[in-house]
């Protein structure tokens, strides 16, 4: 193999994470994510996609359509910033290929059923032996260990397995499962919290690890007292609907043209609100003066709760928040387009566009990691499949066109 000549698109980049080659052999949504955040923080990201079975979240839609083509905007909100190169991993050519690459990685981040990798004979032992400070990213519904690891899993899996499921929605009614793929999406991120973890350390001491990080395990960081409440107590957490377990006021109330959020709940805010609100006498109440007479639920149901509506029922949203300003937690509930079209989210640059060419502009969320010294760069489209083929073969593998040629033509990438 000749020493790899870096093209432009794999040279170091001016992100926080510029020089780092990440390759991702992931699908759909929980790996995807977690390398388009390292790609937006400047990691040379190449998505390895099988040519006969590409990542199915591209035909996921919303679509961007140029006459009879279409491009998913769903893929392209979670691939944006990747190079594309599509390969046979079942092909022993392809395996060979995929270990050159991995000799110039420092991180490869897959998503498949725990013991896909190694079937196909590229196990992360297997790969740690051609670079021993690989960072091997696995992300799993039920993890690498255990005896539900080979248990196919999806966000739904995580939601009921991981407790969640059963904590969301009212007490009167079915429990309901959280409104996106939390199960996914807090995998992605324990993912690249572990993945830069284990990068540090392989870059301290030349030695790289396995980074097994599960759907479920996730979703059980993310339920909050509900551990330690059974643990402790004994208590089983239930549905609340929108109202907390035990801080009040904290919960949607309605107001003339829909709902906004208040927590106003300490005894400063609380005192502060009774002002605000043109009823000053309230604060002093010995019913309800304090924090602790507010939570009980009984006393709030009849006393603090009526009073919040009152006070709510004749305004706005618009006019409650701007009432509110600085002072209260108050918040107006809305819907996705009144997020986006929110002057806030243009200055917070959450809001961020990618060119298409013909297919036009993919408007998508931006990156939450606000950078000073190293700005991230999420408004960057995906790629196309297998796109990057020969720049990725020969700036980070070191192949000559002649092989590149080779490998086409047998249909390896």
């Amino acid at each position: 193999m000749n020493q790899p000549t870096p093209h432009p698109l794999l040279a170091a980049s001016a992100g926080s994470l510029s020089g780092v080659v990440v390759l991702d052999l992931s699908r759909v949504l929980a790996g995807p994510y977690a390398g388009s955040m390292l790609a937006d923080l400047g990691a040379t990201v190449v998505k390895i996609e099988n040519p006969a079975d590409p990542d199915v979240s591209r035909g996921f839609p919303p679509y961007l359509r140029h006459g009879d083509e279409e491009v998913s905007g769903y893929y392209g909100q979670y691939n944006r910033g990747k190079l594309g190169l599509a390969l046979d991993l079942a092909s022993d050519e392809g395996k060979a290929v995929l270990k050159d690459l991995v000799a110039n990685a420092d991180m490869l981040i897959e998503n498949f059923r725990p013991g896909t990798m190694a079937k196909l004979g590229v196990s992360y032992e297997t790969l740690a032996e051609i670079n021993p400070r690989l960072v091997y990213l696995a992300i799993s519904g039920y993890g690498q260990t255990g005896y539900r690891s080979r248990r196919p899993a999806f966000d739904n899996t995580a939601q009921a397995a991981g407790g969640i499921w059963s904590m969301t929605g009212y007490a009167d009614q079915p429990p309901v499962r959280v409104g996106v793929t939390i199960g996914d999406l807090s995998a992605s991120l324990f993912g690249v919290i572990g993945a830069l973890a284990a990068l540090r350390h392989a870059e301290a001491t030349g030695v790289g690890q396995l980074v097994d990080v599960a759907q479920v395990d996730s979703i059980i960081a993310m339920t909050e007292t509900a551990v330690v409440d059974y643990t402790v107590e004994g208590k089983i957490a239930r549905p609340n609907g929108n109202a907390h377990a035990w801080v009040r006021p904290y919960e949607l109330f309605p107001c003339a043209d829909g709902q906004v959020f208040f927590g106003a709940y300490t005894d400063k805010l609380w005192r502060a609100s009774c002002g605000l609100f043109g009823t000053p006498e309230v604060a002093s109440d010995p019913e309800i003066d304090t924090m602790r007479k507010r939570f009980d639920p009984e006393v709030y149901e009849r006393r603090v709760k009526p009073i919040v509506l009152a006070w709510f029922a004749d305004r706005t949203r618009a006019e409650l928040e701007e009432l509110a300003g600085d002072l209260i937690p108050l918040t107006a509930v809305r819907d996705i387009g009144e997020v986006v079209d929110e002057p806030g989210t243009a200055e917070r640059e959450m809001v961020v566009e990618a060119d298409y060419g013909e297919f036009g502009t993919l408007r998508m969320f931006g990156q939450p990691i606000k950078l000073s010294a190293t700005p991230a760069t999420p408004a960057r489209p995906a790629n196309r499949m297998g796109e990057h083929a020969d720049i990725v073969l020969a700036g980070l593998a070191g192949y000559d066109q002649e092989r590149i040629d080779a490998l086409r033509a047998g249909g390896v990438v």
